[in-house]
Protein backbone atom coordinates (compact mmCIF):
# COMPACT_ATOMS: atom_id res chain seq x y z
CA UNK A 1 0.00 0.00 0.00
CA UNK A 2 3.12 2.69 0.73
CA UNK A 3 4.48 1.64 -2.71
CA UNK A 4 1.24 2.44 -4.40
CA UNK A 5 0.92 5.97 -2.68
CA UNK A 6 4.13 7.01 -3.88
CA UNK A 7 3.63 5.98 -7.14
CA UNK A 8 0.13 7.77 -6.97
CA UNK A 9 1.81 10.86 -5.58
CA UNK A 10 4.31 10.81 -7.96
CA UNK A 11 1.83 10.71 -10.90
CA UNK A 12 -0.10 13.69 -9.24
CA UNK A 13 3.09 15.51 -8.99
CA UNK A 14 4.12 14.80 -12.61
CA UNK A 15 0.54 16.42 -14.14
CA UNK A 16 1.18 19.53 -11.73
CA UNK A 17 4.91 19.60 -13.19
CA UNK A 18 2.98 19.63 -16.75
CA UNK A 19 0.31 21.86 -15.85
CA UNK A 20 2.63 24.63 -14.85
CA UNK A 21 4.56 24.21 -17.52
CA UNK A 22 2.26 24.71 -20.12
CA UNK A 23 0.85 27.79 -18.30
CA UNK A 24 4.24 28.93 -18.34
CA UNK A 25 4.62 28.26 -22.41
CA UNK A 26 1.00 29.44 -23.16
CA UNK A 27 1.94 33.13 -21.08
CA UNK A 28 5.64 33.09 -22.67
CA UNK A 29 4.04 32.80 -26.67
CA UNK A 30 1.70 35.48 -25.58
CA UNK A 31 3.71 37.88 -24.38
CA UNK A 32 6.07 36.92 -27.65
CA UNK A 33 2.99 37.33 -29.99
CA UNK A 34 2.20 41.11 -28.05
CA UNK A 35 6.16 41.68 -28.13
CA UNK A 36 6.33 41.34 -32.06
CA UNK A 37 3.02 43.29 -32.63
CA UNK A 38 4.06 46.12 -30.64
CA UNK A 39 7.43 46.01 -32.03
CA UNK A 40 5.85 46.51 -35.97
CA UNK A 41 3.56 48.70 -34.79
CA UNK A 42 6.56 50.90 -33.52
CA UNK A 43 8.47 50.43 -36.78
CA UNK A 44 5.48 51.36 -38.54
CA UNK A 45 6.16 54.97 -37.34
CA UNK A 46 9.44 55.12 -39.68
CA UNK A 47 10.85 54.13 -42.93
CA UNK A 48 13.71 53.88 -44.95
CA UNK A 49 14.60 56.64 -47.28
CA UNK A 50 17.86 54.58 -48.83
CA UNK A 51 18.73 58.62 -50.59
CA UNK A 52 19.02 60.25 -47.33
CA UNK A 53 20.65 56.97 -45.54
CA UNK A 54 18.59 56.56 -42.57
CA UNK A 55 14.80 56.07 -41.36
CA UNK A 56 12.77 58.84 -41.75
CA UNK A 57 9.24 59.62 -39.32
CA UNK A 58 6.14 59.08 -40.67
CA UNK A 59 2.93 61.78 -40.66
CA UNK A 60 5.22 64.51 -41.07
CA UNK A 61 5.45 66.59 -44.77
CA UNK A 62 7.31 69.01 -43.75
CA UNK A 63 11.47 68.13 -43.36
CA UNK A 64 14.56 69.86 -43.21
CA UNK A 65 18.19 69.88 -42.27
CA UNK A 66 20.38 72.13 -40.30
CA UNK A 67 24.00 72.93 -40.68
CA UNK A 68 27.23 74.52 -39.78
CA UNK A 69 30.74 74.75 -41.07
CA UNK A 70 31.15 71.26 -39.80
CA UNK A 71 29.53 70.65 -42.93
CA UNK A 72 32.27 72.11 -44.72
CA UNK A 73 31.28 73.55 -48.11
CA UNK A 74 27.90 72.61 -49.39
CA UNK A 75 26.25 72.77 -52.72
CA UNK A 76 23.34 74.48 -52.29
CA UNK A 77 21.41 73.43 -55.03
CA UNK A 78 21.85 70.14 -55.25
CA UNK A 79 19.60 69.92 -52.06
CA UNK A 80 17.35 71.61 -53.31
CA UNK A 81 17.27 69.35 -56.80
CA UNK A 82 17.65 66.16 -54.45
CA UNK A 83 13.82 64.06 -53.77
CA UNK A 84 13.81 60.60 -52.30
CA UNK A 85 9.81 59.30 -53.33
CA UNK A 86 8.09 62.25 -51.27
CA UNK A 87 10.19 63.93 -49.29
CA UNK A 88 12.22 67.13 -50.10
CA UNK A 89 14.27 69.32 -47.90
CA UNK A 90 11.96 72.73 -47.21
CA UNK A 91 14.03 74.04 -44.83
CA UNK A 92 17.35 74.47 -43.03
CA UNK A 93 18.39 76.33 -39.64
CA UNK A 94 22.07 77.44 -40.20
CA UNK A 95 24.13 78.41 -37.18
CA UNK A 96 24.92 82.00 -37.17
CA UNK A 97 26.76 82.77 -34.04
CA UNK A 98 28.27 81.61 -30.47
CA UNK A 99 29.18 82.93 -27.38
CA UNK A 100 30.46 86.98 -27.26
CA UNK A 101 31.74 87.21 -30.49
CA UNK A 102 31.70 84.19 -32.48
CA UNK A 103 30.60 83.77 -35.85
CA UNK A 104 30.72 80.53 -37.92
CA UNK A 105 32.82 80.94 -40.77
CA UNK A 106 30.14 79.49 -43.15
CA UNK A 107 27.39 81.27 -41.99
CA UNK A 108 27.33 84.11 -44.65
CA UNK A 109 27.57 81.26 -47.38
CA UNK A 110 25.34 79.09 -46.43
CA UNK A 111 22.78 82.38 -45.61
CA UNK A 112 22.67 83.87 -49.00
CA UNK A 113 23.02 80.29 -50.98
CA UNK A 114 20.13 78.26 -49.11
CA UNK A 115 17.73 81.64 -50.10
CA UNK A 116 19.28 81.43 -53.78
CA UNK A 117 18.14 77.80 -53.61
CA UNK A 118 14.97 78.89 -52.31
CA UNK A 119 14.89 76.71 -49.24
CA UNK A 120 13.37 78.18 -46.07
CA UNK A 121 16.28 79.42 -43.89
CA UNK A 122 16.69 79.91 -40.16
CA UNK A 123 19.62 81.45 -37.89
CA UNK A 124 20.63 79.93 -34.88
CA UNK A 125 22.98 81.23 -31.95
CA UNK A 126 24.99 78.53 -30.07
CA UNK A 127 24.21 79.49 -26.17
CA UNK A 128 27.27 79.51 -23.54
CA UNK A 129 25.80 79.92 -20.31
CA UNK A 130 29.19 81.52 -18.56
CA UNK A 131 28.39 84.27 -20.69
CA UNK A 132 25.56 87.70 -20.51
CA UNK A 133 22.63 86.51 -22.26
CA UNK A 134 22.84 90.14 -23.63
CA UNK A 135 25.80 90.21 -24.66
CA UNK A 136 25.40 87.11 -26.82
CA UNK A 137 22.28 88.79 -28.21
CA UNK A 138 24.09 91.61 -29.58
CA UNK A 139 26.70 89.22 -30.84
CA UNK A 140 23.31 87.21 -32.83
CA UNK A 141 21.87 90.67 -34.03
CA UNK A 142 24.80 92.12 -35.32
CA UNK A 143 25.31 89.31 -37.67
CA UNK A 144 21.84 87.98 -38.76
CA UNK A 145 19.43 90.25 -41.13
CA UNK A 146 16.14 88.50 -41.02
CA UNK A 147 13.58 89.08 -43.54
CA UNK A 148 10.16 88.11 -44.51
CA UNK A 149 9.63 84.53 -45.28
CA UNK A 150 12.74 83.07 -42.67
CA UNK A 151 12.32 81.50 -39.84
CA UNK A 152 12.54 83.05 -36.47
CA UNK A 153 15.62 83.28 -34.70
CA UNK A 154 16.76 80.23 -32.62
CA UNK A 155 18.82 79.86 -29.55
CA UNK A 156 20.37 76.97 -28.99
CA UNK A 157 20.83 75.81 -25.27
CA UNK A 158 22.75 72.30 -24.48
CA UNK A 159 24.83 72.36 -21.46
CA UNK A 160 25.42 74.25 -18.47
CA UNK A 161 28.63 74.81 -18.62
CA UNK A 162 29.01 74.53 -14.75
CA UNK A 163 26.26 76.85 -14.09
CA UNK A 164 23.61 77.22 -11.70
CA UNK A 165 20.34 76.62 -13.69
CA UNK A 166 18.40 79.60 -11.99
CA UNK A 167 21.42 81.57 -13.63
CA UNK A 168 21.66 79.71 -16.78
CA UNK A 169 17.64 80.16 -17.15
CA UNK A 170 18.14 84.19 -16.30
CA UNK A 171 20.63 84.77 -19.40
CA UNK A 172 18.71 82.46 -21.71
CA UNK A 173 15.74 84.87 -20.83
CA UNK A 174 17.73 88.16 -21.54
CA UNK A 175 18.82 86.72 -24.96
CA UNK A 176 15.49 85.51 -25.80
CA UNK A 177 13.93 89.54 -24.60
CA UNK A 178 16.37 91.57 -26.93
CA UNK A 179 15.84 89.46 -29.78
CA UNK A 180 12.36 89.35 -29.52
CA UNK A 181 12.27 92.70 -29.23
CA UNK A 182 14.41 93.61 -32.20
CA UNK A 183 12.31 91.03 -34.30
CA UNK A 184 8.80 91.54 -33.12
CA UNK A 185 8.66 87.65 -32.80
CA UNK A 186 9.37 84.84 -30.00
CA UNK A 187 12.36 83.37 -30.85
CA UNK A 188 12.85 78.96 -30.92
CA UNK A 189 14.17 77.49 -28.36
CA UNK A 190 16.54 74.74 -29.38
CA UNK A 191 17.61 72.07 -26.95
CA UNK A 192 17.55 67.98 -26.18
CA UNK A 193 14.21 66.37 -24.59
CA UNK A 194 15.84 65.94 -21.12
CA UNK A 195 17.61 69.12 -21.18
CA UNK A 196 14.79 70.87 -21.62
CA UNK A 197 12.43 68.71 -18.79
CA UNK A 198 15.50 68.76 -15.95
CA UNK A 199 16.39 72.85 -16.65
CA UNK A 200 13.98 74.70 -19.01
CA UNK A 201 10.50 73.49 -18.83
CA UNK A 202 7.37 75.82 -17.68
CA UNK A 203 9.13 79.27 -17.73
CA UNK A 204 10.04 78.80 -21.45
CA UNK A 205 6.86 76.86 -22.80
CA UNK A 206 5.20 80.02 -24.24
CA UNK A 207 8.29 80.10 -26.86
CA UNK A 208 8.07 77.52 -30.01
CA UNK A 209 10.56 74.48 -28.82
CA UNK A 210 12.87 72.61 -31.56
CA UNK A 211 13.66 69.42 -29.35
CA UNK A 212 15.93 66.81 -30.23
CA UNK A 213 15.06 63.68 -29.36
CA UNK A 214 16.84 60.37 -31.58
CA UNK A 215 15.70 56.71 -31.34
CA UNK A 216 12.13 57.06 -30.68
CA UNK A 217 10.08 55.81 -33.38
CA UNK A 218 6.65 58.06 -32.77
CA UNK A 219 7.70 61.53 -31.32
CA UNK A 220 9.89 63.42 -29.00
CA UNK A 221 9.44 62.44 -25.10
CA UNK A 222 8.21 66.38 -24.20
CA UNK A 223 4.57 67.26 -23.45
CA UNK A 224 2.97 68.77 -27.18
CA UNK A 225 3.98 71.82 -28.15
CA UNK A 226 7.39 71.36 -30.03
CA UNK A 227 7.29 72.38 -33.36
CA UNK A 228 10.38 71.06 -34.56
CA UNK A 229 11.87 67.61 -33.96
CA UNK A 230 16.01 66.60 -34.96
CA UNK A 231 14.80 63.16 -34.63
CA UNK A 232 18.60 61.95 -36.70
CA UNK A 233 22.37 63.18 -36.44
CA UNK A 234 23.54 60.94 -38.79
CA UNK A 235 21.53 61.56 -42.13
CA UNK A 236 23.25 62.04 -45.72
CA UNK A 237 22.01 64.05 -48.69
CA UNK A 238 23.16 65.45 -52.03
CA UNK A 239 25.66 68.67 -51.93
CA UNK A 240 26.87 68.04 -48.28
CA UNK A 241 30.02 65.53 -47.41
CA UNK A 242 29.39 64.73 -43.82
CA UNK A 243 26.59 63.86 -42.02
CA UNK A 244 23.95 66.07 -41.14
CA UNK A 245 21.16 66.63 -38.65
CA UNK A 246 17.45 65.94 -40.19
CA UNK A 247 14.60 67.33 -38.68
CA UNK A 248 10.50 67.90 -38.90
CA UNK A 249 7.80 70.15 -38.35
CA UNK A 250 4.99 69.08 -36.21
CA UNK A 251 2.20 70.81 -38.83
CA UNK A 252 1.37 71.27 -41.95
CA UNK A 253 2.59 73.62 -44.78
CA UNK A 254 -0.14 76.66 -43.33
CA UNK A 255 1.02 76.36 -40.03
CA UNK A 256 4.80 76.34 -41.42
CA UNK A 257 4.13 79.61 -43.33
CA UNK A 258 2.44 80.87 -40.20
CA UNK A 259 5.37 80.67 -38.70
CA UNK A 260 7.57 82.39 -41.02
CA UNK A 261 8.86 86.54 -40.44
CA UNK A 262 6.52 88.55 -41.92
Amino acid sequence: MAKRKRKTNGIAGNRILIIVVSIIIVLATFIWIAYRANQKKTAAHFALYPGYGIELPLGYSIHGIDVSSYQGKIYWPAIANMQDRNVRISFVFIKATEGLRQVDRQYQRNWQQSKQAQITRGAYHYFIATKSGSLQAQNFLKTVQLQPGDLPPVLDVEELYGVRPDSMRSRVAAWLTAVEQVYQVKPIIYTSAKFYKDYLGRQFDKYPLWVAHYFVKEKPAVDDGWYFWQHNAAGKINGILTKVDFNVFSGNSTQFSKLLIR
